[in-house]
């Protein structure tokens, strides 16, 4: 994981906790989360299990990912708690996830798998969790029919096509009879 902060306390032994704060970025692949205040845990092997990332009163953490699909996956929330390990992050407090082309979460806490890209929400109090499913994109106008079926090589009781007249010219314009 690549972090960055305006300052930093902490060393990276194992099992400890090193805080950065200012202007926290953490990236790893497509993943990137964001914040004014980070702890970040080391296990006993010395890497960074957890990430958990605070912000100030009335800014929002925020992650986003791009999926193996390529689709952008984004949340805001009071706090976020990334299990690096597991890929799962945690949101809490006034959380909401946009996963493009397929919807957004709003609650009290979201729960997103960064691998699989499976959620799941609570709500605090007497709030509820708010989903929004976006349907499938319709094919563009213009853009060619899915194909379909072939008919079968031979319906029973078919008519066979009969031969255009002999005098038929393959001209788009009628023309007159003569008398």
């Amino acid at each position: 994981m690549d972090l960055h902060a305006a300052s930093t306390d902490g060393f990276n032994l194992p099992n400890t906790i090193t805080t950065l704060t200012g202007n926290v970025i953490a990236t790893q692949g497509t993943l990137k989360a964001t914040g004014d205040k980070a702890l970040v845990y080391i296990d006993a092997d010395t890497q960074i299990s957890r990430i958990v990332i605070t912000v100030n009163k009335g800014k929002l953490a925020h992650i986003e990912q791009v999926d193996d699909s390529g689709n952008l996956m984004t949340g805001d929330a009071d706090q976020l708690d990334y299990d690096n390990i597991n890929g799962i992050a945690v949101l809490t407090g006034h959380a909401v996830v946009h996963q493009q082309g397929r919807g957004e979460a709003h609650g009290d806490k979201l729960t997103y798998n960064t691998q699989t890209s499976y959620m799941t929400g609570n709500s605090g109090g007497d709030g509820l969790v708010h989903m929004i499913f976006l349907p499938k994109p319709k094919p563009a106008a213009g853009a060619p029919a899915p194909a379909k079926p072939a008919a079968p090589a031979s319906a029973p009781h078919a008519t066979p096509p009969t031969a255009p007249p002999a005098n038929a010219s393959s001209a788009s314009t009628p023309t007159k009879e003569q008398p």
